[in-house]
């Protein structure tokens, strides 16, 4: 069975090369510096991470540029925005501005642009629809702080992971119902081999004709997200800047799929 997402793919040699040396410069660079970590920081990071999701929505339909293509791709776009958000860190860190307003700030301008971008290319096409998205919005909204709720009752540990532990918890949320949204109305397809086992077993149960199959890939992704929540709490209590990082981490591999999937659903035309 593969384990690599659907259309993961490395870019032509000479961006491998920029990519590569543009992260390794950017890390060695917090290395040495280490900026202020805090759970805000992290926050301010969210910018940046919906600024990937939108770059990689407007590469699947083809309306970037040639030669900025190859940076918005599987899983270049991933190393792209976190070279461009590491490097306006330790500008700002350099000119002792790094606070977490500061750096939300260009994330905010850049995403804040690309969101705009997409929805007036969708407008243009004649392809914009926000029924369903909106949906998966509210949807994941409602259930997220119930979930996290939820959490805290089972795990009151989980609670000292503070607002990171929720937004990971609302990424996964987003993610997933915005999958079940594509899946179960939309007719799109998953192009992550994991989530299709977990899918192929939802349609394989006797609720499939009535309640589709993405109820159970929510459900999965709760109690995962969940648990990764609870068994980080610990290592937040102890290392804050190296649990605040990992939670981020954790989210952002959530809310990135989750906005690009509806921003890609609302500029498709579904």
């Amino acid at each position: 069975m593969a384990i690599l997402p659907e259309g993961f793919a490395l870019p032509p040699l000479p961006y491998l090369v920029v990519l590569v040396a543009g992260l390794v410069g950017v890390g060695v660079g917090l290395v040495r510096t280490r900026p202020t970590v805090s759970s805000a920081h992290v926050l301010a990071l969210v910018p940046w991470m919906v600024t990937g999701s939108v770059l990689h929505v407007l590469y699947v339909v083809g309306l970037l540029p040639p030669v900025v293509e190859p940076l918005a791709g599987t899983p270049s776009v991933y190393v792209t925005v976190a070279i461009v958000a590491g490097a306006t860190w330790l500008v700002l860190d350099a000119a002792s501005a790094a606070s977490p307003r500061a750096l939300a700030g260009p994330g905010l301008v850049v995403a804040g642009g690309l969101v705009a971008a997409t929805i007036a290319a969708g407008l243009q096409r004649g392809t914009l629809a926000l029924f369903w998205p909106g949906i998966g919005l509210v949807v994941s909204l409602v259930i997220s702080p119930i979930a996290w709720l939820v959490v805290q009752r089972l795990s009151p540990e989980a609670a000292t992971a503070g607002s990171l532990g929720l937004l990971a918890i609302f990424g996964h949320t987003l993610d997933a119902v915005s999958t079940a949204v594509g899946i179960d109305v939309l007719g799109f397809g998953e192009r992550t081999p994991l989530s299709q086992v977990i899918l192929e077993v939802a349609a394989a149960l006797p609720t499939a004709e009535t309640l589709g199959i993405g109820w159970l890939f929510v459900l999965v992704k709760l109690a995962v997200v969940g648990l990764v929540v609870t068994l980080l709490a610990d290592y937040v209590r102890e290392e804050p800047t190296e649990g605040a990082l990992l939670l981020g981490f954790v989210a952002a591999v959530g809310l990135g799929p989750g906005v690009h999937n509806l921003l890609l659903f609302a500029i498709a035309g579904a």
